[in-house]
């Protein structure tokens, strides 16, 4: 059996690298590629879902329909539990989002689909099923996210690129409460995140900081990962965050996300377990 690590948690207030410090992460993050067995490194689909990465410019070149339509089909074909298939896909261009919501698309893609966990339909079927709230909730967050991969998946191979949001623009988990209103959705139906579609504008980015294989990875009893190898982690993510948005910080992102969770978490009790209690 391997030893157990002691953990030792990551602050909630984040102290950036120095500079030597950030250049130093910045120059692994540059450095950072996919490690794949040489026998299967040239499969084409492999290299796809190695390539793809988060897109966060965008042209103004259209998305033809045709292609929009490919990528919902790879959406519509994803495996699911019992092939109960709990998603829904709210469509948009970038008309129909502006009158919608009166803002852009995020990053000015062309496309945006809201990905949602949807236990409603199989229930206009399936009645005689108990009331499950937790279980019905996880089963659609797993299923919806296959399609949602699948989505992303089918539109590297097509030379689209995407984005996933949570947060930004009002599109996502955090907002779900906002855009069951905004969407008219009924019970059982939760908004999880949207994504956005396009022709990236400028150079691929770089891979994202990844945890080293052997660190996620365990056999036997649960491992924890290496304390220092997550402080290493967190230094690269500050330092890429830095880089790629020069005018915010990883923690000014942080901060965003913690003052928003506890109001997000009220609303999701709301709409999964009917829980009014603040």
């Amino acid at each position: 059996m391997l030893p157990r690590r002691r953990f030792y948690s990551v602050p909630c207030m984040v102290k950036a690298p120095g500079q030597f410090g950030f250049l130093s992460a910045l120059v692994r993050i540059v450095r950072g590629r996919p490690h794949v067995p040489p026998a299967v490194a040239d499969n084409p689909l492999l290299q796809r879902i190695l390539r793809r990465r988060s897109v966060r410019r965008y042209d103004d070149r259209p998305l033809p329909d045709e292609v929009f339509a490919a990528i919902l089909e790879a959406a519509r074909v994803a495996p699911s539990t019992v092939n109960l298939q709990t998603w829904s896909f709210a469509l948009f261009t970038a008309e129909s989002w502006r009158a919608t919501f009166g803002r852009p698309i995020p990053f000015q893609a062309q496309r945006a689909v809201i990905v949602l966990a949807d236990t409603h339909r199989a229930r206009t079927v399936f009645e005689a099923f108990p009331r499950s709230p937790l279980i019905e909730y996880t089963i659609g967050v797993m299923n919806a996210a296959l399609a949602a991969m699948n989505m992303t998946l089918a539109a590297e191979a097509l030379g689209v690129s995407s984005v996933m949001l949570s947060e930004t623009g009002r599109s996502g988990l955090l907002d779900a409460a906002y855009l069951k209103d905004k969407l008219g959705l009924p019970d059982g139906v939760v908004p999880l995140m949207t994504i956005v579609f396009g022709y990236a504008k400028g150079p691929r980015p770089p891979m994202p900081p990844r945890l080293p294989l052997q660190e996620i990875c365990f056999t036997g009893c649960y491992r924890e990962t290496d304390p220092l190898v997550m402080r290493r982690w967190l230094e690269e993510m500050i330092a890429g965050y830095k880089a790629a948005f020069p005018r915010s910080s990883f923690e000014a992102q942080l901060h965003v996300y913690r003052s928003r969770i506890g109001q997000a978490e009220q609303e999701l009790r709301r709409l999964v377990l009917g829980d009014d209690t603040n």
